[in-house]
């Protein structure tokens, strides 16, 4: 016993500590050689410089005069600077069609918030169905949801546009009372219930995912101790799966914010997106383009204010939804 305890006096602990430091160390800068090559960031470096040079062209032009833009290239102000923010207001005053860009920026935050909103709503409460409630055929509805991803946007315009036209049906009821077209002119319902339900596939599917990894003795004990389904989905689920659901409201919001296609075919006229303005603001014979790169930095404002206030929940929210189907 002697022999042992004299083995292991304090200097023989800092010793072995020190060892397995350097050691740790040393698996470190290995890792680190095996993973990265000099080439592959030179590379990587030169990649970036290149996807960056149009940005930084469109950024420069914004500020240019339109005489300028239209006679020299953007590379020109190096040697001549010469810079104005006419372009920028010009942008929110003036557009193609009905609306000002200003104005029309308006209709965006008003389709792209509730469109979220209620995305993640409805998409919350499916996954969490799919996750655990046991229902017959739920195996079946997941996998036919989740296929309806490779179905495009496309195919279904028609169909909707067709729908709100007249307003659903099934026997004598009607699903959407009051959704015809001609009487929500005034309204984004139509727009919103579309994006809504472009938005579902990937949606249920990430965040079933996420909500499918929650350990099941937490959902267990919740139920030992009383709770209905209400109260785990709101006490339990939501708050563990604020990471998932903060990436799909990110990826969302963009989407339906840069979205021209939807929003033009079922916003009224009065109710058109950022988008539909920006397209316009080039003129008839898109003589007018500079007006464009001013426009279309100020699109990009609002997205990247998004992507920043919720980043750190982003490639974690996205992981988690990604390593179990």
């Amino acid at each position: 016993m002697t022999a042992v305890d004299s083995k292991t006096t304090p200097q023989n602990t800092k010793a072995e500590a020190r060892r397995v430091a350097r050691e740790t160390r040393r698996n470190e800068a290995l890792a680190h050689k095996r993973l990265t090559s000099p080439l592959a960031t030179i590379l990587a470096v030169a990649i970036a410089f290149l996807w960056t040079i149009p940005t930084l062209g469109l950024l420069i032009t914004s500020f240019r005069p339109g005489a300028d833009s239209a006679t020299t290239g953007w590379w020109t102000v190096f040697t001549n600077p010469d810079f104005t923010l006419g372009n920028y207001q010009a942008a929110l005053t003036s557009g193609g069609t009905a609306l000002t860009l200003g104005e029309s920026f308006l209709n965006s935050l008003a389709i792209t918030i509730p469109v979220t909103i209620f995305a993640l709503a409805v998409a919350s409460l499916a996954a969490y169905a799919f996750a655990w409630m046991d229902f017959k055929g739920r195996g079946f509805l997941f996998v036919a949801v989740f296929a309806l991803q490779i179905v495009p946007i496309q195919m279904a315009l028609v169909p909707l546009l067709s729908l709100f036209s007249r307003g659903l049906e099934i026997g004598d009821v009607q699903i959407f009372p009051g959704l015809e077209m001609r009487e929500v002119d005034h309204s984004f319902a139509t727009v919103w219930i579309a994006h809504v339900i472009f938005a579902m596939p990937l949606a249920i599917f990430l965040l079933h995912n996420f909500i499918a990894e929650i350990p099941s003795d937490v959902i267990e004990a919740a139920r030992v101790d009383g709770a209905g389904h209400g109260q785990i989905f709101f006490r339990i689920i939501l708050p563990l799966a604020t990471p998932a659901l903060a990436s799909f409201a990110i990826l969302e919001f963009i989407w339906v914010w840069n979205d021209l296609l939807v929003a033009t075919i079922f916003a009224p006229t009065t109710s058109l997106p950022m988008t539909q303005t920006l397209n316009s603001l080039s003129g008839t014979w898109g003589n007018q383009w500079f007006l464009v790169s001013a426009g279309a930095f100020l699109v990009l404002f609002v997205p990247i204010i998004v992507f920043l206030a919720l980043q750190r929940f982003f490639v974690r929210g996205l992981m988690a939804g990604a390593t179990k189907g």
